[in-house]
């Protein structure tokens, strides 16, 4: 399946696949596949992914309902 929210992040920092791709440690071709859904990223890569735009490795890689905005409320509430 492929993964509309990394694309969506990538595209909003208005980087390029080999820009991401240099940032996590990975390769560009890497990056294409995670993206198109032909592969998946390995435990390391999926959590350096999550961390590089502030969101769980859930919410990147895995349940489709999970809500972006309420994960930044939630963590916005806990700073307070």
């Amino acid at each position: 399946m492929k993964n509309t929210r990394l694309i969506n992040l990538r595209e909003t920092a208005e980087m390029t696949q080999r820009q991401l791709a240099k940032e996590v440690g990975l390769t560009q071709s890497m990056i294409a596949l995670i993206e198109t859904g032909r592969r998946a990223p390995s435990w390391t890569y999926r959590l350096r992914l999550a961390r590089y735009f502030g969101v769980t490795i859930d919410w990147l890689f895995f349940d489709p309902t999970y809500d972006r905005v309420s994960l930044v409320n939630a963590n916005t509430e806990e700073r307070s």
